[in-house]
């Protein structure tokens, strides 16, 4: 049975400031999802917000918004069998210190806030990120 689907993950700035970009990707394609697109940008804090719009509520918004359009960030589609669910095994817990070992997150993770990967948690926010870095 082919479950092949797409997801949209972001290379946040903490681990692009630290040149992480290549160990990152390496760790997507190492566990078979492929990178179909990807492009190194830097988003405006309004950009931010309207990105993490879902998030408008909570007490920690306004600091991710500002955390994202604080340095080049390196958006991708990333594309195989399960995508989401496999990009957020392979992400790890968003706390670096709870996630598993061998995650991203637990490998180059600094904080909650600075926990060096975004991915999509669903396939339709994963249909709604793409299209908002990836518009034809």
């Amino acid at each position: 049975m082919n479950n092949k689907e797409a997801t949209l993950s972001i290379i946040k700035p903490d681990a692009v400031e630290r040149d992480l970009t290549d160990e990152i990707k390496n760790i997507f394609i190492q566990n078979n999802l492929n990178i179909k697109d990807s492009k190194k940008i830097h988003i405006s804090k309004d950009e931010a917000a309207e990105f993490y719009k879902v998030h408008q509520s909570k007490p920690f918004y306004n600091d991710l918004c500002a955390y994202l359009s604080s340095g080049p960030i390196v958006v991708m589609i990333l594309e195989g069998e399960n995508a989401v669910s496999l990009n957020r095994k392979i992400m790890g817990a968003t706390d670096p210190n709870k996630a598993e070992n061998n995650t991203i997150r637990k490998l180059y993770g600094i904080s909650i806030d600075k926990n060096s990967v975004h991915g999509s948690d669903s396939q339709d926010n994963a249909k709604k990120e793409i299209d908002f870095f990836f518009k034809n």
